[in-house]
């Protein structure tokens, strides 16, 4: 095994799923730098929670801007995980567009602007990461980590129409992991792993080297 083989590893999963948590995880074991969704000075996440209508282009349009950012200092460095990544964001559009929030001609600028950038990605030396991780979990396993960490916006007891948003977005989860066509992928079951436990932490991080080691193996002559 490549023990200082560079790497770059993407985050992708649910709302709730854990990606931050196994981010640090990855990012500790591996020595690598690990790279965090900017929630605390987004001004924007909470009105959207709050008013989703008048709020969704603008929040999308954020997180395509920040998630761009951060993929292309990514693959510029080439050591490193992020906790989620330009890839997925695509989903979260197309569910706001489906229930309203985002028009056609939003829509439609949206995807301009993420075409755009993709093609910008491509002319990079490392155009993609090395390896996808998918945190795959049922939807009370989601809600229940969503309620565990206490964000009041992201709470459906005080919002009852996220439960349906969150339901929908759960819904297309595996669709959308199916099209991914970037890179190498993993999955990960949060029904049945929990990485506070320290036998599961191990038991993900084996996982995960010899992925990564099958991914850089060298043909023989």
């Amino acid at each position: 095994m490549k023990g200082m083989e560079k790497n770059v590893i993407v985050l992708a999963g649910m709302i709730g799923a854990g990606k931050s948590s196994y981010t640090e995880l990855i990012a500790r074991e591996l020595g690598s730098i690990a790279f965090y969704e900017s929630i605390t000075d987004n001004r924007i996440l909470e009105k959207f929670y709050d008013d989703p209508a008048r709020w969704a282009f603008a929040l999308q349009i954020y997180f395509l801007n920040t998630r761009f950012r951060s993929i292309k200092a990514a693959l510029r460095d080439e050591n490193n995980v992020l906790d989620r990544s330009i890839y997925e964001d695509a989903l979260f559009t197309q569910i706001n567009y489906e229930e309203g929030n985002i028009s056609s001609p939003e829509m439609d600028t949206y995807l301009d602007l993420l075409d755009n950038m993709m093609e910008e990605l491509g002319t990079l030396p490392k155009k993609a990461p090395d390896l996808m991780i998918y945190l795959r979990g049922s939807l009370e396993t989601v809600l229940e980590r969503i309620k565990k960490r206490g964000r009041p916006y992201e709470q459906i007891d005080e919002n009852p129409g996220l439960l349906e948003y969150y339901t929908r977005l759960h819904a297309r989860y595996d669709s959308w992991f199916e099209s991914y066509d970037k890179s190498a992928t993993l999955v990960f079951d949060i029904d049945q792993i929990d990485i506070t436990n320290s036998e599961d932490a191990y038991e993900v991080m084996q996982a995960i080297r010899t992925k990564l080691a099958y991914i850089h193996q060298r043909p023989t002559d």
